[in-house]
């Protein structure tokens, strides 16, 4: 089975398996924790126990403007403060927890080297569902905000940065990531923070769409990569340098996090690995080393995974016990500016270089690095190689029969060497090593090339990764691309056209064959395609690929059941043969039949009212597999009437899971519950084109209720499908429910081509009454199927014509807009007014803002007086573990402002969101 990293899931035991954490919902598990109060004071007394040791504290006199390094419009601090910048490690994630599953390394970087490393998350997780209260929208925001800030204080980690972007919903999309947070004013946020915070290393997120990465997953990896980049060049973003007086940065390594990795528990995991890109450099760190504490690290990360009780990991296991049996965190090296030793396995030498010196003696700061002409390169024909040094003189260290030419003296800052690949170099990645010998010492560094073959074919990519694969060649990281296997979906029974792309890689013409190797049960016509191709051209041949035998296994039927793996070979003059890795997944196929009669949706079965076939939905997809049929399986039936869809689920369930409120009818995932997904057109690229509909077949008053969620329209189902209706009995004593539902089919976005109706139905088992989930099964199913309409079954609905003029596109989403504020969030204050970074990665407001006097309190309020250069608006909390007392007042001149708040204990925080543009903020104790 293909995938596996979608968002976690907590299992019956209390375990939580997250390949990939996520903090966006139709994943996440749920578990009741303390009310949002009591999350808020914890996380700000992990930021005020770590943070503020590291500064001086926040005194009750007001505040002092200082001058910033690099700056001369500083936000205003409430301390003396520590300088902007400063950071030895940053991670770019998307949501709060989206670094947990590194917490255990980044604690052992901290404690190893001292270390500062800062977090910086895009969203609040607002999107997320809520296992501990009914908060959702900013509310939850602010409450998972306080959750990561108690978390990640378990590694030594104090700094993070929000951008206060949206999260929408879990979606496998990165172009719809991309146009809801509005890429261009996102990236110039992360350019910016990059400047404001130097960081040496920055980590990220896979930005590679693997099965299942969350959408949201690879823009922050894409952004964290666009901007080590951008941060450096003084052409990108030049406000941020003239008007704003930040400093272009080069951090020196580049890092992602690694999960295509296989590999055994203990410490030998850190040097015993194989990644699926031998020519990568792949770091592991293992977990089961001890803190200082005489916890492993490992253990130590699931302390700090329990905090994050709003998403259902509190009841986190422990790890083993025995250390051996624990395994290794792994990140991949996108690039480097600076000297590393190939094949350093140590636990922090993916800091090498950046953080403390290489191997050789080269002085920390020095850069030395590789760049190429051209990633892909043929057998026998050169390409440029330069080297990046300040002095000295390069070698090269090439693969057995490749040649350079090239003195290696360093001129300008770089040296060049003409290459050429052996004329039998085999086609695959490989390394290309270089030594640089100065004055003060030598270093080492490597990159990769990719040989081609003289022509290659390569099956037909998905959009994505297509989108992907061109980001990667256009942004200079080319490396990143060929990372998914290229896969389509057929329909059992049906045939398909295949398209295979083909590329000319040398400088003369070509011309031979295309040939599918199809498995058992599998046919194309032709058997194979003639080519021609200019130098360097590229071109495509189509075949019609059927599946001839309908009895094969379509998904989780077993194993990997389902996926079909097959090669391409393509011959160049009848000579070499470049064969290349394809797939094709096999998903079920229904008929839907037309009623005679329109069934009573009563929540049962009648005689007569669903003729068509029934549907297995027993086939696991996510979590915990079933102990019997008993445990948790279902069946599905589906018929047509009129102009409506009317589907039947009978499921069988030996435990009831939360009966949950009518009013929190919303993220399903989190109790028994069925979902219902129709991408009417069949050929959606993601979610945000279909139908999808979560039902709960029981709530606390009684009856069912519904909602539709990370599709075309999200939100309740009474504003968001209007016409449908929704019945279920629950069977007494409980083994299992039945849900009846009338779909119109003008609620769907489009028009349904009715030879073509993309369908799937999922089954959500929860155990427990603590808001989790532990099994999901369905038709159509792998890892993180709900977000993949490409993978959902098929349907045909014979007789049946949508009404004329109904639009066959989709009008564009209707998506939560709103989104968790940095100015609301006193947490988010209090820290910039200690490090001096503006909030939200914005600018620094362009005048002076600070308290004038002492703020004075009595009567149950404190009374200070702001003045600030220009007009604005002022945000005023009282924090004490909570929100004891807020204020937003309109400013309308430049001069002092008198305001009172509620509260007289803990912390003033103050943010100051300047009309012109630009934030401050300042904070003080009370007394």
């Amino acid at each position: 089975m293909r995938g596996g990293f979608g968002a976690p899931m907590a299992l019956a035991a209390g375990l939580v398996v997250s390949l990939l954490p996520s903090a966006v919902p139709p994943t996440s598990p749920r578990q009741p924790s303390a009310p949002q109060s009591r999350q808020v004071n914890a996380a700000a007394s992990a930021y005020t126990q770590t943070s503020y040791a590291r500064s001086a504290a926040l005194p009750a006199a007001p505040a002092v403007r200082r001058a910033a390094p690099g700056r001369n419009v500083p936000s205003s601090a409430a301390s003396a403060p520590t300088a902007p910048g400063g950071l030895d490690v940053l991670f770019v994630g998307a949501h709060p927890d989206d670094e947990s599953s590194d917490l255990s390394t980044f604690g052992q970087w901290n404690e190893q080297r001292h270390l500062r490393t800062g977090v910086l998350t895009i969203t609040r997780g607002e999107g997320g569902g809520n296992a501990v209260g009914t908060e959702e929208g900013p509310a939850l925001g602010l409450l998972r905000e306080a959750e990561e800030r108690k978390a990640v204080a378990k590694a030594g980690i104090a700094d993070i940065d929000y951008l206060d972007k949206v999260d929408f919903y879990y979606t496998v999309s990165d172009e719809l990531t991309r146009k809801a947070w509005d890429h261009d004013s996102t990236i110039a946020k992360v350019v910016r923070l990059v400047r404001e915070t130097r960081p040496k290393v920055i980590v990220t997120m896979t930005p590679s769409p693997i099965p299942s990465q969350h959408g949201n997953h690879q823009e922050a990896g894409r952004l964290a990569v666009e901007a080590y980049y951008l941060a450096a060049d003084p052409k990108a973003f030049p406000e941020q340098l003239s008007k704003e007086h930040l400093r272009t940065w080069r951090a020196g390594r580049l890092l992602h996090q690694e999960h295509l990795v296989k590999s055994g528990d203990g410490p030998g995991c850190e040097t015993t690995f194989t990644p699926t890109d031998p020519s990568a450099d792949v770091y592991g760190v293992w977990a089961g080393r001890r803190s200082r504490s005489g916890a492993t690290w490992a253990q130590v990360e699931a302390e700090a995974d329990r905090f994050y009780a709003s998403q259902g990991w509190a009841g986190t296991a422990d790890p083993p016990s025995d250390p051996n049996k624990i395994g290794c965190d792994y990140f991949t090296q996108v690039d480097s500016r600076v000297p590393f030793t190939p094949g350093n396995h140590a636990p922090d030498a993916a800091l090498e270089g950046a953080v403390y010196p290489a191997r050789g003696g080269l002085p920390l700061g020095t850069e030395f690095s590789l760049t190429t002409s051209e990633f892909g390169v043929a057998a026998g024909e050169p390409f440029t190689v330069t080297a990046h040094a300040p002095a000295g003189r390069v070698v090269l260290s090439l693969p057995a029969g490749w040649t350079a030419a090239g003195s290696g003296t360093v001129r300008d800052g770089t040296a060049k060497f003409t290459v050429t690949p052996a004329a039998d170099a085999k086609a695959g990645r490989v390394r290309l090593g270089a030594t640089v010998r100065t004055a003060h010492g030598t270093g080492t560094t490597g990159r990769a090339v990719e040989v081609r073959n003289a022509v290659t074919g390569a099956q037909q990519p998905l959009p994505r990764v297509s989108d992907f694969d061109a980001w990667a060649a256009s942004t200079g990281v080319p490396q990143l691309s060929g990372r998914v296997e290229r896969v389509l979906t057929l329909g059992s029974g049906d045939s398909r056209t295949v398209r295979v792309d083909l590329a000319d890689t040398t400088d003369r013409p070509h011309q031979g064959t295309v040939t599918l190797n199809l498995p058992q049960g599998f046919t194309a016509e032709p058997a194979n395609r003639p080519y021609t191709l200019e130098a360097g051209q590229t071109g495509s041949v189509t075949f019609t690929v059927r599946n001839t035998d309908a009895s094969l296994p379509t998904s989780n039927q077993g194993g990997s059941a389902g996926d079909y793996d097959y090669t391409i070979s393509t011959t160049a003059d009848g000579a070499a043969t470049d064969v290349a890795n394809a797939a094709l997944e096999l998903v079920p196929r229904t008929t839907i039949p037309q009623a005679s009669a329109a069934p009573d949706v009563d929540g049962k079965e009648s005689a007569g009212e669903y003729s068509g076939p029934s549907l297995d939905l027993s086939r696991l997809w996510e979590g915990t597999a079933c102990s019997s049929a008993a445990d948790c399986s279902a069946t599905a039936k589906a018929t047509w009437y009129d102009d409506a869809l009317y589907v039947l689920v009978q499921v069988k369930d030996d435990k009831q899971g939360s009966a949950l409120d009518a009013a929190d009818c919303k993220r399903h995932w989190r109790t028994d519950s069925v979902e219902i997904a129709l991408d009417p057109r069949g050929d959606a690229e993601n979610t945000s084109t279909t139908f999808k509909t979560g039902i709960l077949p029981f709530t606390s008053g009684g009856g069912p209720c519904f909602e539709r969620d990370a599709d075309n329209h999200q939100g309740p189902g009474a504003e968001t499908a209007p016409g449908m209706q929704v019945a279920s009995t629950v069977s007494a004593p409980y083994t299992g429910y039945t849900v009846e539902t009338k779909i119109p089919l003008a609620d769907l976005p489009a028009a349904v081509d009715p030879s073509r109706l993309a369908l799937d139905i999922f089954v959500y088992d929860s155990d427990t009454t603590d808001k989790t989930g532990q099994t999901r099964i369905g038709w159509s199913t792998w890892g993180g199927v709900q977000g993949d309409p490409y993978r959902w079954g098929l349907a045909t609905l014979p007789g049946y014509t949508p009404p004329p003029g109904r639009p066959t596109t989709a009008p564009p989403p209707v998506m939560p807009q709103t989104a968790a504020l940095s100015v609301n969030s006193p947490q988010s204050i209090i820290q910039a007014a200690s490090t001096r970074v503006p909030l939200a990665a914005g600018p620094a407001a362009p005048f002076a803002v600070r308290l004038a006097g002492r703020p004075r309190a009595g009567d149950g309020s404190v009374t200070f007086r702001l003045r600030a250069g220009g007009p604005g608006v002022a945000y005023a909390y009282v924090w004490d573990g909570k929100i004891l007392g807020q204020k937003k007042v309109e400013i309308t001149r430049s001069g002092t402002t008198t305001v009172t708040v509620p509260g007289t204990t803990g912390t003033l925080a103050v943010a100051f969101e300047a009309e012109a543009g630009g934030t401050a903020s300042t904070a003080a104790h009370l007394g």
